[in-house]
């Protein structure tokens, strides 16, 4: 048969397949097993380190594309070509030495579009042709499932087709990258906005989605409305109730309340006309795909979805769970299974333990059809012992026993409560009033004590009350303001990057947005949102996403255009599916990403000279007015990018204040009390030349800060 050679992705990867046989020997490079039972003649495992292989930069396609200048747009290479990756030119040739002696290659990268990406640039880089080619796919580093994987390795068809969509997303981020970043970047410049724009297929999108947000927060004006709500006591004790009025304006629900003779505050019978009570049942959570534990992991922690997929990969790697980067939330009975039979343990590990009351699969969490290429994220056979959890870092047993919890109560009961709805009616006027009494907490004795409760959650617990009881009533009318809507929390921009088809009004539009589950992958959310941070588009303070003036600026140039659109990115995706598929094809959708290009260099021009960058950089609505300015007492000071100015700027008055005095940021309300009374209150934090810390207050004189001791 020959020399056999195995690529894993990454050297933790690769120990973990030479942990279920025997090595024969170690090197930097490879590791060798011995003659065994699955490789007779025995195997060498190899290993990229991610990437090895990664896509020329313009410059070594022309000299002439190292500068950056619209005169050079778009730049479309003839042949897309590659490159080994800086630092990795070591383990490529030992990849390729060993590539040129084997007989077969087993690609055993992870086990998605990226791990056949990764496989197939590596071997077409070597120039190794013509060597059989198969495909190990496995949800679990455990021991078992890896020799299982082996012993039935898969040909490499489907490989092939994840290859090429892989390789076409690869190209396409690429050209949209390379040219929209450059000629964003120029066409700004020209404008005196001096910042670097990246521009990206799905980051874009994602931009404006949360500029749209913080435009629909910025923009709300609240309104009151009226309500009418009435306080009860029964004989067998207090409630409260709420009749179905709602009214902008007093006097209209004013009006209702002197039409039925009621004066607020004043005590009047009611009477109790109906009572009823209905048995609820809320079934256990459905299994966990990536982007639930991150959202989830991100509202009770506060975990960014990069540190969530960070370490449940570690979690994957030390043969705890299955694969992380599923989307799926089914396992198939051959998992089920397995788990069934080790209820008791994963009790034991989270301590919860409970009489198992579903035994059998359910077609909620066990569905072979719904499974493709992965299963949901699931705890393996593997049962750790208890220094092993004890050895988990905090985040990791977290995130561990979310997975766990999640797996076991599949087997818990349903959380039954009664649902009890009063109706009570004073001189003609309703008032419900709905109350829960819990009955069985079911599975969620799983999760008690390990998640923060919301008392306003919870329904008030309700007298024994009877149809025809007269109670005693005291209506009041309430007033209430109509609320914004709340920025992203990271979690929720996951869950908002998958889910974004609900945001979007044509109907066929969304209807695609759904089908490919939304902007990016299961795979790259949580990367797309860690670059849109590194590139300065956006803030996560205290777990909140905001916009930044260089985001509004790129969202102000891209409004209207295919960019800032998530239907066009699910359009592509759609039909990078297709080549995943085989019935899409890599050179078609180059082919109209280039068209695209060509249409985009063509109209950005206009766009970016109709944007007021300077409005853009201070913001809009947000940007609250901090007090008259002291110097020209027209202007009104703003807060701009770094500085604080004057608004007055475009008639002359060139005040502003530093964002940072000796190393202290000033707040805006430091900043108002400046500007309005010449001087702020006590402030601690500011650092001398020496670097000691002092106290002081700010003091402005003749237009310039002094401390004042």
């Amino acid at each position: 048969m020959g020399l056999t050679v195995i690529l894993a992705e990454k050297p933790s990867q690769a120990k973990a397949y030479a942990d279920a046989f025997q090595v024969a020997k170690k090197t930097k490079h490879y590791i060798e097993l011995a003659p065994n039972q699955t490789f007779p003649e025995g195997a060498t495992i190899t290993w990229g380190i991610g990437h090895l292989v990664e896509l020329k930069q313009p410059a070594d396609y022309k000299p002439e594309w190292k500068r950056w200048s619209l005169a050079q747009l778009p730049m479309i290479p003839d042949n897309y070509e590659f490159r080994v990756a800086k630092g990795k030119w070591d383990q490529f040739q030992e990849v390729k030495r060993l590539f040129k002696e084997a007989h077969v290659l087993i690609n055993a990268c992870d086990v998605d579009r990226e791990g056949s990406n990764i496989f197939y640039s590596i071997y077409r880089q070597t120039g190794v042709r013509q060597k059989p080619v198969q495909r190990l796919w496995i949800n679990s580093l455990e021991v078992d499932e890896i020799r299982k994987g082996f012993a039935n390795l898969r040909n490499n068809d489907k490989d092939l087709l994840l290859y090429h969509e892989a390789q076409a997303r690869q190209i396409s981020d690429w050209l949209v990258g390379m040219n929209a970043s450059r000629l964003y970047t120029m066409l700004l410049k020209a404008k005196g906005l001096n910042e670097t724009m990246s521009i990206g297929r799905v980051q874009s999108p994602t931009v404006y989605m949360i500029y749209q947000r913080q435009q629909e927060i910025e923009h709300f004006k609240p309104t009151n409305f009226y309500e009418l709500t009435a306080e009860f006591l029964a004989e067998k004790g207090p409630y409260k109730g709420k009749a179905a009025i709602k009214k902008d304006k007093r006097e209209e629900v004013e009006q209702i309340l002197h039409q039925a003779c009621i004066a607020e505050g004043e005590i009047l019978p009611g009477v109790i006309q109906d009572v009823k009570k209905a048995r609820k049942h809320v079934k256990p959570p459905k299994l966990h795909a990536l982007s639930t534990l991150q959202a989830k992991a991100n509202k009770i922690w506060k975990y960014s979805p990069a540190k969530v997929l960070d370490v449940v990969q570690g979690l994957y790697e030390k043969k705890l769970v299955s694969y992380p980067r599923s989307d799926c939330q089914y396992i198939t009975e051959a998992e089920f299974s397995y788990l069934v039979d080790r209820v008791a343990d994963y009790q034991k590990i989270v301590d919860k333990p409970f009489e198992i009351a579903n035994g059998r699969p359910q077609k909620r969490y066990v569905d072979n059809a719904q499974v493709e290429e992965h299963y949901a994220i699931i705890p393996t056979k593997t049962i750790p012992t208890a220094a092993k959890v004890q050895g988990l870092s905090p985040m990791e047993r977290n995130i561990y026993f979310e997975i766990v919890k999640s797996a076991l109560a599949m087997f818990h009961r349903d959380h039954v409560y009664e649902e009890t709805t009063i109706m009570t009616n004073v001189k003609a006027v309703d008032f419900k009033t709905v109350g829960k009494v819990e009955l069985d907490p079911g599975f969620k004795t799983l999760w008690s004590g390990s998640e923060p409760t919301k008392k306003k959650d919870e329904e008030p617990l309700l007298p024994r009350v009877s149809v025809n009881e007269v109670v005693e009533s005291k209506v009041a009318i309430h007033e209430g303001t109509t609320q914004p809507p709340k920025p992203y929390s990271e979690g929720q921009l996951v869950q908002m990057m998958k889910t974004c088809g609900k945001l979007v009004d044509d109907e066929s539009a969304s209807d695609i947005l759904k089908e490919v589950e939304g902007l990016g992958t299961e795979a790259t959310r949580s990367g797309i949102i860690e670059t849109i941070k590194r590139h300065g588009y956006i803030d996560v303070t205290k777990n909140i996403v905001s916009i930044t003036d260089k985001g509004r600026v790129l969202c102000q140039t891209i409004e209207g255009s295919l960019l800032s659109s998530p239907t066009m990115t699910a359009k592509w995706e759609t039909y990078l599916r297709k080549i995943g598929n085989g019935t899409g094809s890599k050179e078609a959708f180059i082919q109209n990403v280039c068209k695209f290009l060509n249409h985009l260099i063509e109209v950005t021009p206009k766009m970016v000279e109709k944007t007021d960058i300077q409005a853009a950089a201070e913001g809009s609505a947000s940007n609250e007015p901090l007090g008259l300015c002291p110097i020209c007492k027209k202007g009104q000071m703003l807060s701009r990018k770094s500085f604080y100015g004057c608004s007055n700027y475009k008639a002359g008055c060139k005040f502003t204040l530093s964002k940072t005095v000796a190393g202290k940021k000033l707040s805006p309300k430091q900043v108002s009390d400046l500007c309005q009374d010449g001087v702020t209150k006590e402030m601690k934090g500011f650092k001398s030349k020496k670097g000691s810390m002092f106290s002081a207050k700010l003091k402005l004189v003749e237009g310039k800060i002094v401390f004042e001791f």
